[in-house]
């Protein structure tokens, strides 16, 4: 098994990494969270492996953090979800973002990611919400009464002024309370909003 490799940066493109190690391009599978946290092309740089052995090939995943890699391992012991997908549901959010989801069972949120459904979200929060560890994570306070079609038309409003949707759902979910409006939740949400 390939723990880690350290290499050079020969190519970098979304999803893709291809490192050069003495001579040999190894073609790593990465989340766009590593890939926006790792150095340039052309930069030396470790990155942490995982190796999948199929039959239709053998196929290397990449990561620049441990953390990542620990939630991608607990990720692809949930039924129904293989490394593609692990790979995507840690492109969906940042790491904090999506290990707060997990814990609070944000089934809305976190059926947001693209290429994860409705049934399998729930059972990544049915089987890992206590498998991870918040100690780390900042604490999100998310107000357990609100109003559902508020936080859709605010999310809906944020990402046609150019959010990405999981940012807007996550903004608008944060500042929504029982009886906060769209409008409100779409102010306060810019309000703390940085481009």
């Amino acid at each position: 098994m390939i723990s880690f490799l350290r290499g050079i940066i020969e190519e970098k493109e979304e999803g893709r990494l291809v490192l050069d190690v003495n001579g040999v391009g190894y073609e790593l599978f990465v989340s766009n969270n590593t890939l926006s946290s790792i150095a340039m092309q052309g930069e030396t740089v470790k990155v942490l492996t995982y190796m999948a052995v199929r039959e239709d090939g053998v196929f290397l995943f990449g990561f620049s953090s441990k953390e990542e890699k620990e939630l991608f391992l607990k990720l692809i012991t949930v039924s129904g979800v293989g490394p593609k997908l692990a790979l995507s549901i840690l492109s969906g959010l940042n790491l904090s973002d999506l290990t707060v989801a997990i814990k609070k069972e944000d089934v809305k949120l976190l059926s947001t990611i693209k290429g994860l459904g409705k049934k399998t979200a729930e059972r990544v929060c049915l089987e890992l919400k206590d498998k991870i560890d918040l100690a780390v994570q900042p604490e999100v306070k998310f107000d357990t009464n609100y109003n559902e079609d508020a936080v859709m038309l605010a999310t809906d409003t944020l990402v046609s002024l150019g959010i990405s949707k999981n940012e807007a759902y996550m903004l608008a979910r944060a500042n929504a309370s029982e009886n906060a409006t769209a409008e409100d939740i779409i102010s306060k949400s810019l309000r703390g909003y940085r481009v």
